[in-house]
């Protein structure tokens, strides 16, 4: 008896502009097949930029195509290879260690081309021993956050689908396996730059240079030193790119140079976090027993990385002096970026000599009281000048009311000073600060609802932090206090 084939899902050829760059700067391969793959969750968002439609759930052709069971036409499968420091630690030669990219489509805007790549979709040379799968758990993780993400206003690479399946692999414990499919312009890193310098391969240094200015900086070659440009404008994305993740509250766990985009992308989502009882040492990955990554620490860790990259670029770039003078911007860049940001989370519509008091005053208010983060800023959009009785609602967030109260005061006068309008100011905050934000316990349940074969909460879960600053109070507690028990969350380098 044949079966009958799937039917075909509506892709457009691929491409693989990555696959034109001599084989030394990758791997050509085939997925490894994913036994009896199922759909767990998908992007109508992320499939629009590619303008894909929604798969049917049994759709059989995108299951294999995305599971790496089938090869796609025009798809040339490859994983990359590249090099970087970890945890501040030169570690050599590691690469697509489980990630296969099968190539790119043309935007929908068309605005350029998006490579899809699978993660967990089997080993590769650069796996280090390890089988190259993802689980249902991490997989899970990376979809929802990617797209959060996205819906926050922050860049970031994009994900498209979870395909689940029952096969085992196991980490701390057995687990079932899963591919995510991932999305973004390029994948290209930090530690891909590294890995042509320290091997002191220049000329392969220059041909990736080369093809990241042609493909995602064209702008930039017309400068005096298009390379010296490119590490300017890349040290700027990346000062931004941290001063949008400290205002959301959002922690990366693994800032390594291998996991720092070249186009300022927040990449790599493993024990992330979003900051629920604040403490600027926090440190979200369990595995960072030194705290080089936690919340306080990414902006200078972004600055780090910078100076790591501007390091591998010095032989193109030609001297140190501009190659510091590249890198000179990042801390103004940053500082100036995050300013602007907590002023506008803060509904302040000027820039005054006093904000900077102000700022650090509440800031040491959320530390000493372990103020939940995003509530915190929410609420005070709620804030009314003429009625303190109105502050309830904000107050029971804090135990020591009376410092809390004593800073309202002052942040009262800084809004009557530039006639702030309660209405106007509330609509405003309202629209920075998320109501909804990933936390860790949200995306536990809904992983352990996936475990057992119910991918509601996942889909809802999504819808969710689809809009983020919208109230839905169908949903309200989605915004609520974290429950006792998701303190005992742990996320590692596994996760």
């Amino acid at each position: 008896m044949t079966l009958p084939s799937p039917r075909p899902y509506p892709l457009p050829p691929f491409g693989n502009r990555f696959a034109e760059l001599p084989p030394a700067f990758h791997t050509r391969l085939q997925p490894t097949p994913l036994p009896a793959p199922y759909l767990v969750g998908f992007s109508e968002d992320a499939a629009a930029s590619i303008a894909l439609p929604r798969p049917q759930a049994d759709d059989g052709d995108f299951l294999d195509i995305f599971a790496g069971n089938r090869i796609a036409p025009g798809s040339t499968p490859l994983s990359a290879v590249y090099s970087g420091h970890q945890f501040g630690v030169w570690a050599g030669q590691l690469g697509d260690g489980r990630a296969i990219t099968l190539g790119d489509l043309p935007a929908a805007d068309g605005a350029g081309r998006i490579e899809l790549q699978l993660k967990g979709a089997g080993p590769t040379p650069y796996s280090r021993m390890g089988d190259g799968r993802a689980v249902l758990r991490s997989s899970i993780r990376e979809f929802l956050c990617s797209e959060a993400m996205a819906a926050l206003g922050i860049p970031t690479t994009r994900a498209l689908t979870v395909i689940g399946s029952d096969q085992r692999v196991l980490r701390e414990t057995a687990e079932t396996a899963a591919v995510v499919t991932r999305m973004a312009p390029s994948f290209i890193r930090f530690g891909s730059f590294e890995h042509w310098y320290y091997n002191q391969r220049f000329d392969d240094l220059k041909l990736l240079a080369d093809t990241v200015l042609e493909q995602f900086y064209p702008e930039l070659l017309q400068a005096g030193n298009p390379y010296a440009a490119l590490l300017k404008e890349v040290t700027r994305r990346t000062a931004t790119l941290m001063a949008q993740w400290q205002a959301v509250g959002f922690m990366h766990g693994v800032m390594n140079t291998d996991n720092m985009s070249i186009l300022g992308l927040t990449l790599d989502y493993g024990p992330f976090g979003f900051m629920e009882a604040f403490d600027a040492r926090h440190i979200c990955n369990h595995t960072d027993s030194q705290g080089r990554y936690s919340y306080q620490m990414q902006p200078r860790i972004g600055q780090w990385n910078c100076f790591a990259l501007g390091q591998a670029m010095l032989p193109l770039i030609g001297t140190v002096e501009e190659t510091e003078a590249a890198l000179a911007d990042y801390e103004a860049i940053f500082q100036a970026q995050h300013e602007a940001l907590l002023r506008a989370k803060l509904g302040l519509r000027t820039r005054q000599p006093e904000d900077e008091q102000l700022i650090e005053a509440m800031f040491a208010i959320l530390q000493a009281n372990h103020v939940d983060f995003t509530l915190f800023f929410r609420r005070l959009g709620d804030l009314q000048i003429g009625n303190a009785a109105h502050d309830e609602g904000l107050r029971d967030l804090i135990l020591d009311r009376p410092a809390f109260d004593a800073w309202a005061t002052q942040y009262r006068a800084r809004l009557r000073a530039e006639d702030s309008d309660d209405q106007a100011r509330r609509l405003a905050m309202h629209a920075v600060n998320p109501k909804y934000v990933l936390r860790n316990y949200l995306a536990q349940v809904a992983i352990e609802r996936a475990q057992q074969k119910d991918f509601s909460e996942v889909a809802r879960l999504q819808s969710i932090l689809r809009h983020p600053f919208d109230e839905q109070p169908e949903h309200d507690k989605y915004a609520d206090l974290p429950p006792d028990w998701a303190s005992h969350l742990e996320v590692s380098c596994s996760s």
